[in-house]
């Protein structure tokens, strides 16, 4: 009996939410395109979708130099900390280590979900 209460509870929240998607979306949608009209590019093609996305790549491939300098930077920042690491101050330390703790829990994060939420790896 409950399940079948909740069921038609949820039914009902499903079908108000449509209604007011069905009254309320086509306003919004030319809201949002009236506000954002500097964005679109005229005529709304294929080929001009073809030629954006083109842009987008080969733009992004150019900042690659750029991307790979500043990663040198930060390379020899950190060989410059670890030569004078008898000069490194504990509030350092700590951040670096908290900053290698983020890292690695972003990492075990990451295994989980991959595994589709399990801890050991196997459905259950």
């Amino acid at each position: 009996m409950a399940l079948a209460s909740k069921l038609a509870q949820l039914q009902s929240k499903a079908t108000q939410a449509s209604q007011f998607v069905a009254k309320h979306g086509p306003l919004y949608y030319k809201q949002l395109l009236e506000q954002n009209k500097h964005y679109i590019q005229e005529p709304p093609t294929v080929e001009k979708c073809d030629l954006l996305s083109k842009q987008l790549f080969y733009t992004r491939l150019a900042s690659v130099p750029g991307r790979y300098e500043a990663f040198q930077k930060e390379i020899d920042y950190v060989k410059h900390m670890w030569k004078n690491r008898k000069e490194l101050k504990i509030e350092d330390a700590g951040i670096a280590t908290l900053f290698g703790l983020e890292c690695f829990a972003w990492y075990c994060a990451g295994e989980i979900v991959g595994r589709g939420f399990t801890f050991t790896g196997y459905y259950v």
